[in-house]
């Protein structure tokens, strides 16, 4: 299936009070690879996947840009920029029913606070469009529901979720729509 023949647009760069959210880098590969070998990446196929796989995951986030014309950012403190915190931004795998906004971070010092993907889901709405957005997130993932309920999302239990290999119970966070957040 043939979406669009046109190239995609550049990867913006956004700025929120503290962060600069970009598009990934070479440079931000071993620290994606250092992240999944950790106990944080336990969601997202880790821990202990290894450069070979690490490399593979870090390589599909950034192809997505390529492919969709949106995807994950990388994020960093402005006073810091070249030590990234983690990915947050529009997700859409072919196979996967919506469009997600997903985040995953890196550092425990960098979670809670939800700026990143706060503008992330902005972008979605105002750049693409986007007029809902939900998020996958596995039903032990305390930290991502937390978040989800701080960006104001409410359990959808009507969405489908899509299938993981892992297979675990995934529950979709709605986002609030674009003009409930105006």
């Amino acid at each position: 299936m043939v979406e669009s023949m046109t190239a995609p647009l550049p990867i913006p760069t956004l700025e929120t009070a503290r962060l600069i959210l970009r598009g990934p880098v070479m440079g931000d590969a071993q620290p994606w690879v250092d992240f999944v070998e950790t106990d944080r990446a336990e969601f997202v196929g880790g821990p202990n996947l290894g450069l070979a796989k690490g490399w593979r995951g870090f390589a599909h986030a950034a192809g997505m840009w390529m492919l969709r014309g949106y995807g994950s950012f990388v994020f960093a403190l402005k006073s810091d920029p070249g030590t990234p915190l983690g990915m947050t931004g529009p997700w859409h795998p072919l196979d996967w029913p919506e469009k997600e906004l997903g985040w995953t971070i890196w550092s425990a010092a960098a979670e809670g606070k939800g700026e990143a993907a706060t503008a992330a889901r902005r972008f979605a709405y105002d750049r693409l469009g986007w007029t809902t957005a939900v998020s996958y997130i596995d039903a032990r993932n305390t930290r991502s529901i937390a978040l989800a309920d701080r960006l104001g999302c409410t359990l959808d239990p009507q969405a489908e979720a899509p299938a993981t290999e892992a297979d675990r119970p995934i529950l979709v966070y709605r986002h609030p729509a674009p003009e409930a957040l105006a």
